[in-house]
């Protein structure tokens, strides 16, 4: 079967992740008095943060101890927190084969966008650094900030197909390395959905939501597309 689009994650599938998105996370927490276990992070990684951090509130405190204020104050620390380390980070990179996969897809005329649990703030940051802004290496970016919900809502990745002209989800491939991308690409009906075990979930973790192909390697994926 042909596909039309590949819609990427950012963090842990198609950018290098050495655990400080997790950081940032728990630190962030820990200015507003709020002790977070890094496996408790892992399990919100992918969503829309602001969402995330309401999830992991409702696991460690009551709900008249937190408010849209405290939400908002952890996410604007979270947000700083990343900005500034993606702008100074030497070690941002693509991860391996990440480059040469895309090439490969655009030589069977296969559109490349990228979605993400950031805010537009923190992507431009990562897109500026890797130099993916101007070059032509991916058609899209979607942030979670952008649509009216995040994943596993399907939005982000029917705003790409709008933006691309791309009229059938079933044209369409999520690749992602957490459980919402996983449901965000069944939810949109894509065609294909692939996890990664590159990021934050374990391939034992993956497969408990049935993705259609879980691979360890980009370079796994083109034999897929065929």
């Amino acid at each position: 079967m042909g596909y039309e689009l590949i819609v990427f994650d950012m963090a842990g599938t198609t950018v290098r992740d050495k655990g400080n998105v997790n950081d940032a996370f728990r630190a962030a927490f820990l200015e507003s008095g709020i002790a977070v276990s890094a496996a408790d992070v892992d399990t919100v990684m992918g969503y829309r943060k602001i969402e995330a951090i309401e999830i992991i509130l409702k696991k460690y405190l009551e709900a008249m101890e937190y408010d849209a204020a405290r939400i908002h104050l952890i996410h604007e620390s979270f947000t700083a927190k990343m900005v500034a380390f993606y702008e100074n980070d030497s070690d941002l990179a693509p991860l391996p084969e990440v480059l040469e996969t895309f090439s490969i897809l655009r030589t069977q005329g296969i559109k490349i966008a990228l979605n993400t649990g950031f805010t537009r703030v923190i992507t431009d940051v990562i897109l500026k650094r890797l130099g993916w802004n101007d070059t032509g290496i991916v058609d899209a970016v979607v942030c979670s900030d952008e649509v009216q919900e995040g994943r596993p809502h399907p939005f982000m990745i029917r705003k790409i197909m709008e933006l691309l002209g791309v009229s059938e989800s079933s044209d369409v491939v999520k690749v992602g390395d957490t459980s919402v991308d996983v449901l965000e690409g069944q939810f949109a009906g894509c065609g294909l959905v692939v996890a990664v075990t590159t990021g934050a979930y374990t391939k034992e973790q993956l497969v408990e939501y049935q993705p259609d192909h879980i691979i360890d390697s980009m370079r796994e994926l083109p034999a897929l597309i065929k």
